[in-house]
């Protein structure tokens, strides 16, 4: 295992650990609408910085400023006592002091009292010799996804999520999960599944790992501060159960199952149908797949790199075939596939967590859900309009801004919404890559 892995690993199972808290102080609301994300406040500042010079460093045989904290207890009070008298003078009071060593000072927080003159009080604090300057505590807004395990997603970096997202979150878009049980009142899920149903006789509906994992890696919402963000994390979910879990690694469905399924999907209209599934030939399924094809849904499928072709429905024509772009190589005869990521994924499992997941299955959801973000950028008012087109990078990888760019009709393109997507496609050179059309 390389290092870089190993790191990551390691990250996830803390990120894991912390959601997993959060996760049992939402459980009881789980079915409650997400709360809004806070907002920035608007008032004047209430606190400042007041950055004090270093004093004169003791005699002591290291000679070295403040280590990793406060290594020398007389100046940390030497300091404090600074601070306190600050405070006094100018009617403030002390928030708490933290040494900078990289700067070779200490800051020092006062609170203002209401009413206060912020920059009354600046001027005034700057006066005293131990002061080497004071300023407001500024607020900022962060820019891109505040979730804890985003910045552990692979495809977050790979296919710069915030560039895309800043355009498009697959709002509007209909995704049809076809697969085992989706936790539908999982809180990174809540609102995402717009209707589910059960095709497995004789099974009540439940929650699956396999299901849930998926429909997570499509649409899990984005900006709720609990793990992670969907592909297109506005998109809405058909939860459709044509599969049963026999073990934690063993998953199953049949032809009938996923025929009903199927119907499901295509009387509803879904826009996208994921099936991240593979199997032998079917003759059923094969002619509904052609139909949903027919009405302009875009299939979805796994690539099983141990079967030939890659396997059902990945081979049918027209599906869109999703293999691993960590694979030395691609099944023989399906050269026309995706390759997408597929491994040490975080997403959601039943019961309100994440876990991380691998294998084909899971990049077929993430290219399920690039494509409901492309869907939306493009207008479907025309109904003789192309589908939305991927682009392929060298090996079989998406070039997802360029998809998504390619997808969107100028007049729908805001003229600032993706500027850093617009400077990564004209620094690769533009769109003049092979452009495969999505069937």
């Amino acid at each position: 295992m390389s290092l870089r892995l190993a790191c990551r690993r390691a990250a996830l199972a803390l990120a894991l650990g912390l959601a997993s808290l959060a996760a049992f102080a939402v459980d009881d609301a789980a079915s409650a609408p997400a709360p809004a994300p806070p907002a920035l406040a608007a008032s004047a500042p209430r606190e400042l910085l007041v950055m004090l010079r270093a004093p004169t460093a003791h005699a002591r045989i290291d000679g070295i400023y403040g280590g990793t904290g406060y290594g020398d207890a007389a100046r940390a009070q030497s300091q404090a006592r600074v601070g306190a008298r600050l405070a006094a003078a100018h009617g403030l009071t002390v928030v708490t002091l933290w040494a900078l060593p990289a700067l070779g000072m200490d800051c020092v927080v006062l609170a203002l009292p209401p009413g206060a003159d912020v920059q009354g009080s600046i001027a005034a604090l700057q006066s005293h010799p131990e002061v080497e300057w004071a300023q407001a505590m500024n607020e900022f807004q962060a820019q891109g996804h505040v979730d804890p395990l985003y910045a552990l997603q692979p495809a977050a970096a790979q296919w710069h999520l915030d560039e895309l997202h800043a355009l498009s979150t697959g709002r509007k878009v209909h995704v049809a999960i076809i697969d085992s049980g989706v936790d539908d009142a999982h809180p990174d899920l809540a609102q995402a599944v717009q209707a589910r149903a059960n095709f497995v006789d004789g099974q009540a509906w439940v929650p699956e790992l396999h299901g849930t994992a998926v429909a997570g890696l499509v649409a899990a919402r984005a900006d709720n501060g609990m793990g992670i963000v969907g592909i297109a994390p506005d998109a809405q979910l058909y939860a459709l159960r044509a599969c049963w879990e026999v073990s934690p690694k063993q998953t199953l469905c049949n032809s009938l199952s996923l025929a009903k399924a199927l119907s499901f999907a295509i009387e509803r209209r879904a826009d996208v149908i994921n099936m991240s599934l593979s199997g032998p030939d079917d003759l059923l399924l094969g002619r509904l797949i052609d139909v949903a094809l027919s009405h302009r849904q875009q299939v979805v499928a796994a690539v099983d790199a141990h079967a030939a072709g890659g396997g059902f429905p990945a081979a049918h024509p027209g599906v869109i075939a999703v293999a691993d772009a960590q694979s030395d190589a691609l099944p023989a005869g399906l050269a026309g596939a995706w390759a997408a990521p597929a491994r040490d994924l975080p997403t959601t499992v039943p019961g309100g967590g994440w876990r991380m997941v691998t294998g084909t299955s899971f990049a077929a959801g993430e290219v399920s859900g690039l494509l409901a973000v492309m869907d939306q950028a493009q207008s479907r008012a025309d109904s003789r309009a192309a589908l939305p087109r991927l682009v392929r990078l060298p090996g079989g990888g998406i070039d997802a801004c360029a998809s998504l760019l390619n997808a969107a009709q100028p007049a729908n393109v805001p003229a600032t919404a993706v500027p850093g997507c617009r400077a990564l496609l004209a620094a690769a050179g533009g769109s003049s890559g092979s452009v495969a059309v999505s069937p």
